[in-house]
């Protein structure tokens, strides 16, 4: 074999230190082989490194601070290579390190409050402890549930990503990586940690704190079921996110990660719908929450609706926001989307209750009057859509009719068809810049959508059809300007090489569509008659121009049947394995020679 040839074969430089009488930890961590000598499981590294006072000294390098004058290998190098090493997975290496308390107490020192936590660190860390989460299991709860100060230091920390990322791990975010799943859930469920995590949604903590509590919060409820969700998920809890949210009026940012929260635990699998299967089925309505909703849960929510339609009313915020097309007075603001949000997907569980609670409280009419307040707000336009579609599709007649009557939407997307641009209102938060002409609303699209949602309700709904049938100026509005703009907007029926339907995609490629095209040749030769009399591709390179021959203007004329000798050449050219490209120089080139023979 090749490699064992004596003459031909390299020695490693770890060997070549290993082989030295003494050398020391720091020589082997400023070798850049070290970690592939541990990935391949080199014997005599590996039997060097799992000695205690080599553990030891590697977890110094991750939990402690190097010294202020230390130089860059003491403050960059040793730590990284030194987490890369227990990152390896090397089982040796790992049981020396679980099996020693001291070791042990070592590594969760970092987590003590009087010692600083850089994020740089903190990563080595929250490696470590991953990796001993699915190496080294059962040791580790069995160290975390005998210490249980370190449930509060995480939660203490959970503002660094990092160390959020371990508690995520620890709720069971991945619960395949725990042979007793069940009981550690069990025995999480029986701790004050998710007390500890909820209160992290207080409006005194910091904004990076409340959204790394909320994303551990999220990935509880998305565990359902499990001890720990069914324990979010309880009137208690869910009134104590409510109360945290709705504190301090003045704090976004906790109201925004606490409704997160809250809309978790109405969709648990809220997240798959930002895939790319779920947009291509969206129109479909394929997507369903495959979690059934407690009505429990629901119910402890609907009491604070009324604070949280106080928060949508924008008539008392006194900020502007300058904009390309104008100004808002004031924006929308991140935390009223969020209870736009919030409304959807609660209209989304289908809870009667809710229905009428929404339609009591005013909240549907209050979210509709915001989708034409703000026509240049797409993720609102979004949200809203969806809650529309929602009370269309409910089987209550009270929410429809509330809807189309009360809430008046279909007079108002008419208001909006007759004047479909921003108008100067001074009662309206959206106004138009000053000596510009006023842009188009931005939401047409929607209520397009919209619009083509109540005719194909209104098939199979009484209370529809019969709103419907009463509405003249809506039924002549749909017969000629929606019924148009649906067949200028059928992508299916364009002339540009789409197929005219979905299953007669069969082609590999667009290229292949070269072959069967059926080319207009008037209206080619006539465009590209036009085109060289305008001297649009004079510049080709070592064709002369035409009038430097003496040529005028009609001698360069382009007939139908020059025009089929042209499109035949290139057809024929294509065969031949010549690439094909309408911006290429060569075709410019040909073309240009056959007009002027």
């Amino acid at each position: 074999m090749f490699w064992r040839l004596t003459s031909l074969s390299t020695s490693s430089p770890v060997e070549s230190i290993l082989d030295k009488e003494n050398f020391s930890l720091e020589e082997l961590l400023d070798e850049e082989e070290i970690i592939q000598e541990c990935k391949a499981l080199n014997s005599r590294l590996v039997n060097f490194l799992r000695d205690r006072a080599q553990v030891e000294e590697l977890l110094r390098y991750i939990v402690e601070e190097p010294p202020k004058d230390a130089e860059s290998k003491r403050a960059f190098k040793f730590p990284f290579i030194a987490c890369e090493i227990f990152t390896c997975e090397i089982d040796v290496i790992l049981k020396t390190l679980v099996e020693e308390s001291e070791l042990m107490d070592m590594l969760f020192s970092f987590l003590e409050p009087d010692r600083p936590h850089s994020a740089l660190l903190a990563g080595y860390f929250s490696k470590v402890i991953i990796c001993l989460m699915i190496r080294k299991t059962v040791p580790l709860m069995h160290y975390v549930q005998a210490h249980q100060n370190v449930l509060r230091q995480l939660v203490d920390l959970i503002g660094i990503t990092s160390i959020m990322e371990v508690l995520v791990r620890l709720v069971g975010a991945d619960d395949h990586v725990y042979p007793n799943f069940m009981d550690v859930m069990q025995w999480l469920s029986e701790s004050d940690m998710l007390e500890m995590i909820v209160d992290k949604l207080s409006p005194s903590n910091l904004p990076e704190v409340h959204a790394n509590a909320a994303e551990t919060l999220c990935a509880i409820a998305r565990n359902a079921p499990s001890a720990l969700a069914t324990k979010l998920s309880s009137p208690s809890f869910v009134a104590r996110i409510f109360d945290h949210a709705l504190e301090d009026s003045h704090s976004k940012s906790g109201l925004v990660h606490s409704l997160s929260v809250c809309i978790s635990l109405l969709d648990p699998k809220r997240l798959l719908a930002y895939s790319p299967l779920f947009h291509s089925f969206r129109n479909q309505h394929m997507y369903e929450c495959p979690v059934p909703v407690d009505p429990v849960t629901v119910g402890a929510m609907l009491p604070k609706l009324g604070d949280l339609l106080k928060l949508l009313n924008v008539s008392s915020d006194d900020k502007v926001l300058p904009t390309t097309y104008g100004e808002l007075r004031p924006p929308l603001g991140k935390h009223r989307l969020k209870i736009v949000e919030f409304i959807s997907v609660l209209l989304k569980t289908g809870n009667v209750t809710a229905e009428k609670e929404l339609i009591n409280s005013g909240t549907i009419k209050r979210v509709i009057d915001l989708f034409f307040e703000y026509p240049c707000n797409n993720f609102l336009h979004h949200h809203v859509e969806n809650i529309i579609m929602s009370c269309l599709e409910s089987k209550k007649d009270d929410i429809v009719d509330h809807l189309l009557r009360e809430c008046n939407l279909m007079g108002k997307i008419l208001q909006t068809e007759k004047n479909p641009i921003i108008l100067a209102d001074s009662n309206q938060p959206t106004s138009p810049a000053v000596g510009k002409r006023a842009p188009r609303v931005c939401n047409l699209g929607h209520t397009t959508r919209i619009s083509n949602k109540i005719l194909q309700m209104g098939n199979s709904q009484s209370c529809i059809r019969t709103y419907l049938l009463e509405n003249t100026e809506w039924n002549e509005w749909q017969a000629t300007t929606l019924h148009e703009r649906n067949l200028v907007e059928n992508v299916y029926r364009w002339s540009c090489g789409r197929p005219t339907a979905l299953q007669d995609r069969t082609r590999d490629s667009d290229e292949d569509d070269l072959h069967d095209r059926d080319y207009d040749v008037s209206a080619l030769a006539n465009n590209l008659n036009q085109a060289f009399r305008y001297k649009s591709y004079g510049n080709i390179d070592t064709v002369e121009d035409p009038r430097s021959l003496g040529q005028d203007d009609e001698d360069v004329y382009f007939d139908d049947e020059s025009a089929e000798v042209v499109i035949s050449s290139l057809r024929l050219g294509d065969d031949q394995g010549r690439l094909v490209s309408y911006g290429s120089r060569p075709i410019c080139r040909h073309i240009y020679i056959c007009l002027n023979t």
